[in-house]
């Protein structure tokens, strides 16, 4: 297994929809080995194989409750439905979120309380999925990643704005744009 460097929010892979895994292969579940890794040095709640600059639609996942109940999977051509966002403005306490390809910022952003999702896992089983608070809000974000949609294109025009300055203060919004986690300091 092998840490991946993180693609950054300019990079034409993030906005472009991924494609479908046709078969699970030697090369697929090794990209799944090395995105568990990558995902658990960064470290994030999910990678989706755009962020590691590979246009498939998978992603990986990993959240521990507040019971200490680990959640972790992977998920490969999935679908998404969810029920409809509540009316109002996020909570910035209750909603905010980040993302390893906008590294070291959180934004406030209204997700659905629920979602169900399908798909197929790494022995080509299919995955159903009924989850509601964080875990819809993973699942939902890492869903976004595969249609090329990253959170800070869904945020308030005054969030949007400021997430625009930061990134070209840092120097991301370009084509290869990435980072190394557990060997490159991106916080402020």
């Amino acid at each position: 297994m092998a840490v991946l460097p993180i693609r950054i929010m300019g990079d034409p892979v993030l906005h472009s929809p991924a494609s479908p895994v046709d078969e699970i292969t030697d090369d697929v579940r090794a990209l799944v080995a090395d995105m568990f890794e990558t995902m658990d040095t960064a470290p994030g709640v999910g990678l989706a194989a755009p962020q590691v600059g590979v246009p498939l639609r998978i992603y990986t996942y990993a959240y521990v409750d507040d019971d200490d109940q680990p959640w972790r999977g992977v998920l490969i051509n999935p679908t998404l439905w969810m029920v409809p966002l509540e009316p109002g403005e996020p909570d910035p306490d209750l909603e905010s979120e980040g993302c390893l390809s906008f590294p070291g910022e959180r934004f406030p952003l209204r997700r659905s309380e629920r979602v169900h999702v399908t798909a197929t896992d790494l022995e080509g089983q299919p995955v159903s999925i009924d989850v509601d608070g964080w875990r819809a809000r993973i699942m939902q974000h890492e869903f976004d990643h595969l249609d090329g949609i990253l959170y800070v294109d869904r945020l308030s025009d005054s969030d949007w704005k400021t997430a625009q300055k930061i990134a070209r203060k840092r120097g991301w919004g370009r084509p290869g744009a990435s980072w190394m986690p557990g060997v490159d300091d991106l916080e402020g």
